[in-house]
């Protein structure tokens, strides 16, 4: 996750934010930069690839002085770990820090260079910072600028505008990604979380999706997205007290729930060349460096083996639909704590891959190691690479989730499931079961996916309301085909943990083969189905549970609801997405009515009973 600060200050600042961007360490990055408006009314920006040690060295040779400024740390999305391609970008009017995928911004770049704009990076970024430019050059004032330049903006973003014409002003603006306004006493501060403002203040106000604010000493306006003047409430932190801070969430799973546009972003930035639009799988390292790509020999594979515990094996099953349909690969996969002792016989030469958050999870561990003695490649997908699973592969797959307090997986589980689809697509193109053409137009749709995740996260009202059909009953059944089924297990499970409500997930064409027996009219049936080629099968299913009286809660798109014509149902209507995407973005409103549920039950949603975060032992 990139990491964003910007300060309106009465002296010299550079080094307060590299300071604030030293408490943002914790989300990760790979370069670092600093911009400001030094006295004599002109930019100065320092960059440096790696640590901000770096950057550090760089300012202690070459200082800052200006008392406003912005700072930025970058995980690379567009183009590679270079000074050039490091934030802040900058024209000689604006500069700008930016956390997100800008999807639509190759057509945008072609028309801004056909105009006569230069671009010197690789960066989606560099494309805000010429717009903004173009406006001002055609007689906006900032703020003006800003806001007509976010209407042409599709994808999920969080930006900091500093402009060299006004020394008292700062425009923040949030789609997806969290961006915070810090209040001093004249002084203003954003930031990416009250983490990087707790040096500085203790009152916080937290901008809501699609919300923009001008800064300046004396205070903040902010806007929506329509660009009407709202008010925002501004809470006191306790950031200063914690590495990790639930923000203006009530929990910590809310909190990480509504992260995933941007923790999606970051970690498909790591695996995708979006400038380019193919995947781009880490180096492998060790015995492994020479060997295929990112490590692994994909287009020698007969199969692969997936093992996992709980939600990230529900992960693994997805990824089994992607490796199978889109890599032409063979996949067994099954539950850590069987495979251990099932004495599976495994291919010669073959990948196993084993998905876990912590990366200490026992059972998943043990087959690891099982894997490992039959000769078994290892790659390990993990949000923590030092962990013991990490160590012990040969290959190394990160999520880029960053730290997950809940115990129930959210951002986990979706992050999993972007490594895994990038990693089927690439295996695609090694394969030569996918074409250049073809590997660009999924690489595509994964980037779109932080922007429908955004999406998704609006519906949160609506599935609230939901939220209280599902806290009345003693039993709840999901139902899914396709990717949709471990979608319908995860519910389930999402469920179980949280509120304690009995739920179970199904195959939905396993229906008439016994749990249609379960089905009256205090029975809530989650169903999830997307318009995709399964759509009308599943509504044979919905249309046996109308018949006997159960009430159906429908998670589809906008032709899926056009298409149902059952007064039993209710829908969340999420937006069109490609069959690929699906079982990422269809995740989040699968948590949200977990999480919903919980929370009208009254239950303890971060730390629900007899559960742990990390399972160590048998």
């Amino acid at each position: 996750m990139c990491g964003i600060i910007g300060i309106l200050g009465k002296s010299s600042v550079a080094h307060e934010l590299v300071d604030a961007l030293k408490r943002l360490e914790y989300r990760g990055y790979d370069s670092a930069g600093v911009a400001t408006i030094e006295p004599d009314g002109t930019f100065a920006r320092r960059r440096a690839v790696g640590k901000l040690r770096n950057l550090e060295a760089v300012l202690s040779e070459s200082p800052l002085a200006g008392a406003i400024g912005i700072g930025h740390t970058r995980w690379a999305t567009h183009g590679g770990v270079t000074e050039k391609n490091a934030h802040p970008h900058a024209t000689e009017r604006v500069a700008v820090v930016h956390n997100g995928i800008i999807e639509n911004f190759r057509e945008l770049k072609t028309f801004l260079i056909g105009a006569g704009h230069e671009f010197k990076s690789e960066t989606d970024t560099e494309v805000v910072a010429h717009l903004v430019t173009r406006y001002l050059d055609e007689g906006l004032p900032p703020k003006e600028a800003v806001a007509a330049t976010l209407k042409l903006l599709t994808g999920a973003y969080a930006l900091l505008f500093l402009f060299p014409t006004d020394g008292d002003l700062l425009i923040g603006a949030r789609s997806g990604p969290p961006l915070a306004i810090g209040w001093g006493d004249g002084e203003m501060y954003f930031g990416s979380d009250a983490i990087a403002l707790a040096p500085f203040t203790d009152r916080v106000t937290y901008l809501e999706d699609g919300d923009y604010a001008v800064l300046h000493r004396s205070g903040a306006a902010i806007y929506d997205a329509a660009d009407n003047p709202v008010q925002r409430p501004m809470v006191i932190s306790n950031a200063a007290a914690f590495t990790v801070d639930r923000g203006n969430y009530r929990h910590f799973m809310a909190k990480e729930i509504h992260e995933q546009p941007e923790v999606i972003g970051h970690t498909l930035g790591h695996y995708l060349d979006l400038t380019a639009g193919r995947t781009r799988l880490p180096e492998a390292s060790g015995p492994r460096a020479s060997v295929g790509v990112g490590g692994v020999d994909w287009a020698s594979l007969d199969r692969i083996t997936i093992s996992a515990c709980g939600t990230a094996y529900y992960a693994g099953l997805v990824a089994k639909y992607w490796f199978e349909r889109i890599a032409r690969i063979g996949v067994d996969i099954d539950v850590a704590s069987e495979f251990r002792y099932r004495e599976a016989p495994l291919p010669e030469k073959g990948l196993a891959l084993f998905v876990s958050q912590s990366g200490e999870t026992a059972d998943t561990l043990a087959s690891l190691r099982y894997c490992k003695q039959h000769g078994q490649t290892i790659g390990a997908v993990v949000n923590v690479p030092a962990s013991s699973i990490g160590r012990e592969a040969d290959i190394v797959f990160p999520t880029l989730a960053g730290a997950e307090i809940g115990v129930a997986s959210t951002k986990a589980f979706t992050c999993q499931l972007s490594v895994l689809a990038a990693l089927a697509v690439a295996a695609g193109r090694a394969r030569g079961a996918i074409n250049e053409a073809e590997e660009q137009a999924l690489v595509a749709e994964l980037a779109a996916v932080p922007r429908l995740v955004t999406e998704a996260l609006r519906l949160e009202l609506t599935i609230e309301r939901l939220a209280k059909r599902i806290s009345k009953a003693k039993d709840v059944l999901y139902l899914g085909r396709g990717t949709s089924f471990p979608l319908a297990l995860e519910g389930a499970l999402k469920l179980k943990e949280i509120s304690y409500i009995h739920a179970e997930g199904y195959a939905a064409g396993e229906l008439k083969h016994g749990p249609i027996a379960l089905i009256d009219e205090t029975m809530p049936v989650v169903v999830i189905a997307p318009h995709d080629r399964l759509y009308e099968k599943t509504v044979s299913n919905m249309q046996e549970v109308a018949a006997r009286g159960g009430r159906i809660i429908l998670i589809t798109d906008e032709a899926g609801a056009e298409a149902i014509s059952l007064e039993a149902t209710e829908t969340i209507v999420l937006p069109t997405m490609s069959d690929l995407v699906a079982p990422i973005v269809y995740a989040v409103p699968v948590q949200l009515l977990a999480y919903h549920t919980a929370v009208l039950m009254g239950t303890d949603v971060d730390q629900p009973r007899n559960l742990a975060k990390s399972v160590t032992v048998e």
